[in-house]
């Protein structure tokens, strides 16, 4: 297909509904995919210019979709806001017929995952405001009026809580409610400084400048990990919505029970992984100058030779343990200083680095560690000289030096190379920033 402006998708020859203009701002690999997979279904009572979407994401929702799309209808109705409900298909039963009968679009997408669902309806949602949840009523969407208040309040992004709101008897397994989710969101409020009380809500809210700035890159149950953190790293205006979770439907199982008892684990383990993996900096940058500075207080303190402390001797073996967690702690650093990079919405993190390690200082640094770890090694050069080409074999002032200098050459190379890298991923790397997308 060759897109023009307003183009319209086509089915068995029948025409539908134009494609939404923002297509020219989606990169090739995303124009690619939609042209290989993706079919839209437009209802005859189809909404103009909606100022919310509701996108919704179904697999074999049968049993609850007509009262699902009839309780959206509902919420938009009381919340007196102009909406559509977008629902992505992937079914292999009548959802799609039942949605489209009900007054909803319907999206579909044969890809499976609750993250590709979203990233493919991206280029077809219309609404300012974008509300997610799932379709098997376990999310009361007749009450999004909170939701629309704070979108109009000037809120990015809107996390309902069930925990603020009301549980239904019976609706989260105890496993759920009272260790994978307090676990998992502890975790995450701990790496990432934020204050969330339901990290794991499905029922959320975004704009959709921010969706689009956020890049959503998980394909499965770990989106919703990363829609989280995102949005602190974005520094989002968010807010927590209390909402109402209820229990399946009789005659409907939800998406773990059908999957088996491995599920839940799963789905906790790889939206563990998404936290980490996006929050690497939490592990390397603090601990590694943690670690860089108990190495130097023990490199540099025994440099002149063994110490003895309460009858006890620290001596060139301690000396080497404190070179060896001063490299550690060095590499972690830089490491930690270059994960930030990767999630700089702001511009803040590489403008700081860049000029803590601007690159003549970072140069001039090098080169003195490098004069000062041979200025270290020349008595120990001298001492091998002088007894023939060997060394004594008790380990005295100038071998503790020796291992200084050593640590200084390493010091100075790595800054030197790390510096190098440090500009060239700055120069290299895509900006992240969330205002670019309005």
């Amino acid at each position: 297909m060759t897109f023009r402006e307003n183009p319209t998708l086509t089915i068995g020859g029948t025409a539908l509904d134009p494609v939404p203009s923002q297509l020219a701002s989606l990169s090739a690999l995303q124009v690619h995919d939609l042209n290989r997979d993706l079919r839209l279904l437009v209802p005859e009572s189809d909404v103009a210019d909606p100022e919310v979407s509701i996108v919704i994401p179904a697999l074999n929702e049968e049993v609850t979709i007509d009262e699902f799309v009839a309780w959206c209808r509902e919420g938009l109705a009381k919340a007196q806001v102009r909406g559509e409900i977008l629902i992505v298909d992937s079914s292999t039963d009548s959802t799609a017929e039942r949605s489209l009968a009900g007054g909803a679009r319907v999206l579909v997408a044969p890809r499976k995952g609750l993250g590709r669902a979203y990233i493919d309806a991206l280029p077809f949602i219309r609404g300012k405001y974008i509300l997610l949840g799932d379709a098997d009523l376990t999310y009361d969407f007749r009450e999004i009026a909170a939701f629309v208040e704070r979108f109009r309040e000037g809120y990015e992004y809107i996390m309902g809580s069930r925990f603020r709101g009301h549980i239904e008897d019976g609706a989260m397994p105890a496993l759920h409610r009272y260790f994978g989710t307090p676990v998992t969101g502890w975790i995450l409020n701990r790496l990432y400084s934020a204050d969330f009380s339901d990290i794991h809500c499905g029922m959320r809210g975004i704009t959709r400048e921010a969706l689009i700035a956020m890049d959503l890159r998980s394909q499965s149950w770990e989106y919703a990990s990363e829609m989280v953190l995102k949005s602190v790293q974005m520094e989002l205006r968010r807010a927590e919505v209390p909402v109402r979770f209820l229990k399946d439907r009789e005659g409907r199982l939800s998406h773990h029970k059908r999957a088996g008892w491995l599920s839940p684990w799963l789905a906790g383990w790889i939206n563990l992984r998404s936290m980490l993996i996006h929050g690497a900096e939490f592990f390397a940058l603090r601990p590694g100058l943690g670690l860089l500075a108990l190495g130097l207080v023990i490199a540099l303190a025994l440099s002149q030779g063994p110490v003895t402390v309460g009858g006890h001797t620290f001596s060139l073996y301690w000396m080497l343990l404190g070179m060896t967690l001063s490299i550690a702690g060095l590499q972690s650093f830089y490491l930690g200083c270059l994960a930030q990079l990767f999630h700089d919405y702001t511009g803040r993190a590489g403008a700081r680095w860049l000029r803590v390690f601007s690159y003549n200082r970072s140069v001039a640094v090098s080169a003195a560690l490098a004069t000062a770890g041979l200025g270290c090694l020349l008595p120990l050069l001298t001492e091998y000289f002088s007894y023939g080409f060997t060394l004594p074999g008790v380990a005295a002032r100038p071998e503790h030096l020796a291992i200084l200098g050593l640590l200084c050459w390493i010091t100075a190379f790595a800054n030197f190379v790390f510096t190098l890298v440090l500009h060239g991923a700055v120069c290299s790397i895509k900006p992240l920033n969330k205002r670019a997308a309005r």
